[in-house]
C-alpha cells in the first residue's frame, strides 16, 4: 500500500460517504462523552435508544447525579455492561464538577483521567467533539486498515499511530468516521460486500470477491 493508493483511497471513500459523522445523536460534548461511554460493546441504536429517554430528563453533570445509580439504571439497563457504566458516568460525572467547572475538557490527559474514558473514547471526542485530527480504531476500522492493508497492525494502538501517520492531511479529521462507516455498512466482519465497495481494486484483502 503505497500513498498514492492512499490518497485514492480515502478520496473515493469520502466521495461515497459525502457527510462523514457519528451515528450517536447528541447536542452537546456531555452528551457525546455519556454516549461513548455507553457505546462500549453495544451498539449505536442501542446506546440512541437509551439516551432517547435519559437526556430530556438528565444532560448535564449536575443532572446525571441528582439521578442517582438506581434511577440512571433504569433509563441505561438495556444496555451491556450497565452497572459499571452507571458507576463510571457518575464517577465521571462528579469529577466533570469538581475540576473542570462542568465542563468536558479539551485535551487527552484531561479526558483520559475520567471514570470510564479510555484512548479510545478521548480520541472520539477530541474527533467529534473538537474537531481535532485524531483517529479511535474500533473494531470496524481495525479489521478495515488490516484486511485492507492500508495500516495494518496487531493492536489498536499499532493501527492508530499507523493511520495517523500515513492518512494524507486533507482526510485526516474526517478518517474515523469514513473508515468506521465504510466497515459497517460495506466492508463489514462476516460477509464484506466487495462488489458494491468503492475502493475494492484498491483493496489488498485476499479473500474479497468482485462479484456483486
Amino acid at each position: 500500500m503505497n500513498a498514492s493508493q492512499r490518497q485514492q483511497i480515502f478520496a473515493r471513500l469520502a466521495a461515497a460517504i459525502p457527510e462523514p459523522a457519528t451515528e450517536l445523536e447528541y447536542t452537546t460534548p456531555f452528551e457525546l462523552l455519556i454516549a461513548v461511554v455507553l457505546s462500549a460493546q453495544a451498539t449505536d441504536k442501542g446506546v440512541n435508544k437509551a439516551t432517547r429517554r435519559l437526556f430530556p430528563v438528565a444532560n448535564t453533570p449536575q443532572e446525571i447525579l441528582a439521578l442517582g445509580e438506581p434511577d440512571l439504571k433504569s433509563y441505561i439497563n438495556t444496555i451491556g455492561l450497565f452497572n459499571s457504566k452507571a458507576r463510571h458516568i457518575l464517577g465521571l460525572c462528579q469529577q466533570l464538577l469538581e475540576r473542570h467547572d462542568g465542563e468536558v475538557p479539551k485535551t487527552r490527559t484531561a479526558l483520559e483521567a475520567l471514570p470510564g474514558v479510555g484512548r479510545k473514547t478521548a480520541n472520539v471526542m477530541l474527533n467529534t467533539a473538537f474537531g481535532q485530527p485524531t483517529i479511535a480504531v474500533d473494531t470496524h476500522i481495525f479489521r478495515v486498515a488490516n484486511r485492507t492493508r492500508l495500516a495494518p497492525g496487531k493492536t489498536v494502538l499499532e493501527v492508530e499511530q499507523k493511520l495517523t501517520r500515513t492518512t494524507p492531511k486533507e482526510f485526516l479529521k474526517d478518517a474515523h468516521h469514513l473508515l468506521i462507516l465504510h466497515g459497517r455498512y460495506t466492508c463489514k466482519a462476516r460477509k464484506p460486500d466487495c462488489g458494491n465497495c468503492p475502493i475494492a481494486d484498491l483493496c489488498e484483502y485476499p479473500a474479497k470477491t468482485l462479484a456483486a
